[in-house]
């Protein structure tokens, strides 16, 4: 049975001993206290599923003033608290109006044990149940809102792929669709790990669960810990209402944390601690939330040597990578290079009303000679350009205007693998497709505009 959190505030020292010993079975925290001062600044820190509040305080007093006014001051740090009044002086007079100031329950002294357990067993039960539905609308408000913003497509996703990596890959998935392991997608930028990550999740058994994403690499240090894990009202100077996390919009479905090798050490120590713990808070509250996600996270980097620079943690890595799936690079998939360019052109004919058929001899053997160092998304762009270009019924190869880009002279082995000249190529021949706007090149490069900047400064490109 779940266990909840109680709060019992009276001022006698041997009732409040009592009921300690008597509900701990139905708590996984008994908190007493004998000054219902101390109680609203408890309250505001951590979130108690019930609270046994007496009615009187002050010696002689029978009127019960006092506990209305508290419940006042508890439903209006938290409407949906449940409260059972306790006192010596019942009557059917102050039960009616406790309950009609939002009260839950009424327990008189001297109590029944059986009766008073029984009571309080069904606060707990109710408490859980406005929780979960408080936590729901939530995740429903979130999950609109995300949805609103990516103008998330409702059509299944579709992997486009014949090669023998390709078909290696997606068999591995298959393997891999009906469990809850943790994966770690690798590849360059551009071949479609957000892709697969949605591919995943729609063949896995949290299919009709949340399926939420959040861009590691786009989010500023310091806003992570609350677009991850949510904030409460008043955690920060702007947070002027409490905000469910990423984390928590995710319970029962799958979480994807792309470019997690750009977190930084203190943020990677946080999420592995949420990882082991399945527990987390909101910044603001010490209250944690379950929670219980599928994890899957993707980067560019190799971890592997961020590990030897202790640039990330090693321990972090084996929590997130119960299995590890490499994409190819557009170079190593043959004549996939093909379906997926006739792919984009069909997509992009009916977005910009267009009648093409299709894509000219010359194009695609241009298109075969050409490295892709932005992979799929380069591709995509490059398409995506021709079509709006061109003026024919047909692609050709000046829509492209891929043959300056070409690479004419060898390079030897270790020219070719250098990863400074793969990097500086990739945003020379990125920024040329996309005429020079940061903002589409960053996106098209899987990176920041900040990153991008830097780079562009490093490479005097």
């Amino acid at each position: 049975m779940k266990k909840g959190k109680i709060l019992i505030v009276d001022d006698n020292e041997d009732i409040l001993f009592t009921l300690k010993m008597l509900l701990r079975p139905l708590a996984e925290q008994v908190t007493t206290l004998d000054d219902p001062r101390e109680m609203l600044p408890l309250l505001s820190r951590v979130r108690h599923d019930v609270i046994l509040l007496d009615m009187n305080f002050r010696r002689d007093a029978v009127s019960g003033r006092e506990g209305f006014a508290w419940l006042e001051e508890i439903l209006k740090l938290d409407p949906q608290a449940v409260v059972i009044f306790i006192t010596a002086y019942s009557d059917t007079e102050k039960a009616v109006q406790a309950i009609k100031q939002g009260a839950t329950d009424f327990i008189p002294k001297p109590w029944q044990n059986d009766k008073l357990l029984a009571t309080v067993s069904a606060a707990l039960q109710l408490s859980f149940s406005r929780h979960e539905v408080k936590v729901l609308k939530e995740q429903k408000k979130t999950l609109e809102q995300r949805a609103e913003a990516l103008a998330t497509p409702a059509e299944p996703t579709h992997i486009i792929g014949e090669s023998a990596a390709m078909q290696a890959l997606l068999q591995t998935v298959r393997k891999c669709s009906d469990t809850d392991a943790n994966l770690l997608l690798l590849g360059e930028n551009g071949t479609g790990k957000d892709l697969l990550a949605r591919y995943i999740y729609e063949q896995s058994p949290r299919r009709t669960r949340p399926y939420i994403d959040i861009d590691l690499g786009s989010i500023p240090e310091s806003l992570f810990e609350s677009e991850l894990f949510g904030y409460e009202k008043g955690a920060f100077t702007d947070a002027r209402r409490p905000k469910p996390g990423r984390m928590e919009a995710a319970t029962g479905g799958t979480l994807f944390l792309n470019e997690i090798g750009n977190l930084s050490l203190p943020m990677q120590a946080k999420l592995l601690s949420v990882i082991e713990q399945r527990r987390a808070s909101r910044l603001g509250s010490t209250a944690a939330y379950p929670v219980d996600v599928r994890l899957i996270c993707a980067t560019n980097t190799d971890l592997y040597t961020a590990i030897d620079r202790r640039e990330f943690r090693q321990d972090l890595l084996y929590r997130i990578n119960t299995i590890e799936l490499r994409l190819p690079p557009l170079r190593e998939r043959g004549d996939d290079l093909f379906l997926l360019a006739d792919f984009f052109v069909q997509r992009y004919a009916r977005k910009y009303h267009k009648e093409i058929k299709g894509i000219g001899r010359e194009a695609r053997r241009q298109l075969q000679q050409y490295r892709w160092p932005g992979n799929v998304r380069e591709l995509e762009h490059a398409v995506e350009r021709a079509v709006i270009l061109t003026s024919g019924p047909m692609l050709a190869a000046r829509d492209f205007h891929l043959q300056s880009r070409l690479t004419h002279e060898p390079l030897d082995e270790k020219e070719r693998y250098n990863l400074e000249r793969i990097e500086r190529e990739s945003i020379d021949e990125v920024l040329r497709l996309c005429n020079g706007n940061i903002t589409l090149a960053a996106e098209m490069l899987g990176i920041t505009r900040t990153s991008l900047y830097r780079r562009i400064e490093k490479y005097k490109l």
